[in-house]
């Protein structure tokens, strides 16, 4: 598939300049038609046995998308509603004690911050910070007990530090790979992580409510089941006598509608069809483009990796948005901080980034 076509699965791109997938991606025609196919069959054909066979085989389907996105084995991909769920699930599944320490960024995305405050509160852990681009440094292997940080930093587009691989060995180290997933080339066993949660609404470009979890198949052992439910069970049968699979799929979310299943399949699909080397190519292509394009105009972009995001200090960022809004672009401000954000895709293109450039 070349670009055009690709672009034109997005009717977004008819009218708008959409730059904000790391919010949420821009939502393909076919995902649309996907889900309306079996809603459709469902108020046709009633919800009984097939419609709950039907839907654990999309399941299946999609934990294979998943897994291709990270280059994973499917077995080891949990399909989840979103990053922070994955997150909580493995922060929950540590059996931390009073008295564990955890470090992670002061900076760090509040769907990472919340389930680390709340095992401050309840289980008397400590939670130490450092800054992003030291925290391989920060780490002390004689009371750090885990290191949850992003893949790539939500507000910069940096890059978590290469060492955290090396510290992976002594220290689990979790990885938020909300702006991840989908968006750069990578093999998720090669970061040193235990485990990996990422979005299925942003770069993958599926509805709100998708999203995935990577187990490294080496800590299954070492983590306790959190609360599984009817899916998460290999024999619900056995009542009280009940296990986990003893696979990702122990972490799977209790339900996602197979409608939202039929999206993100449909979604992935679109993007393999394009193919995912292109894919990442292409964005990462636009995005040292668009940067060049704000330098040249005098902007101060913020410190990056080589992702998919591109962030700039404005005067007043709100004030930046809104104008950007009015011109058919979309890009957003950044809370707490000075910055507005481009998220960059392979679907956008120069125009999209001369549309950003005249009102920004």
């Amino acid at each position: 598939m070349d670009h055009v076509a690709f672009r034109e699965q997005f009717p977004v791109f008819e009218d708008i300049a959409y730059l904000n997938a790391g919010s949420c991606g821009p939502l393909p025609g076919a995902a649309l038609r996907a889900a309306a196919d079996v809603a459709l069959a469902a108020a046709e054909r009633g919800r009984a046995m097939p419609y709950f066979e039907g839907w654990l085989a999309a399941l299946g389907e999609l934990r294979g998308r998943y897994a291709r996105s990270i280059a994973a084995r499917p077995e080891d991909v949990a399909v989840t509603t979103c990053t922070s769920e994955g997150l909580a699930r493995m922060i929950a599944a540590l059996r931390l004690q009073p008295g564990d320490e955890i470090l992670t960024a002061a900076d760090e995305h509040p769907g990472l911050l919340g389930p680390l405050a709340a095992v401050q509160r309840h289980l008397g852990v400590r939670v130490r910070t450092a800054p992003f681009a030291e925290l391989a440094e920060a780490v002390d292997p004689r009371t750090t007990k885990l290191v949850a940080c992003s893949h790539v930093n939500w507000t910069t587009g940096a890059l978590a530090p290469a060492a955290l691989a090396e510290v992976g060995r002594e220290v689990p180290v979790l990885l938020d790979g909300a702006q991840g997933a989908g968006a750069l080339r990578f093999e998720v066993g090669t970061l040193g992580c235990f485990a990996y949660a990422a979005a299925g609404q942003k770069w993958l470009c599926g509805p709100v409510g998708t999203g995935l979890l990577w187990v490294d198949p080496a800590w299954r052992e070492r983590l306790r089941d959190t609360a599984p439910a009817y899916l998460n069970l290999s024999v619900p049968a056995d009542g009280l006598a009940a296990e986990a699979w003893p696979d990702a799929r122990a972490y799977d979310a209790p339900a996602i509608s197979w409608e939202s299943v039929a999206a993100a399949t449909a979604s992935a699909d679109v993007l393999a069809a394009f193919g995912w080397e292109e894919l990442f190519t292409r964005a990462q292509a636009l995005s040292t483009l668009l940067v060049e394009g704000l330098e040249a105009a005098g902007r101060e972009v913020a410190p990056r990796g080589p992702s998919t995001l591109v962030s700039w200090t404005a005067e007043d960022p709100a004030a930046t948005v809104a104008a950007a809004s009015a011109a058919g672009v979309v890009v957003r401000p950044l809370p707490g901080t000075s910055y507005v954000r481009a998220s960059v895709g392979a679907w956008n293109d120069e125009r999209d980034l001369e549309r950003l450039l005249q009102v920004c």
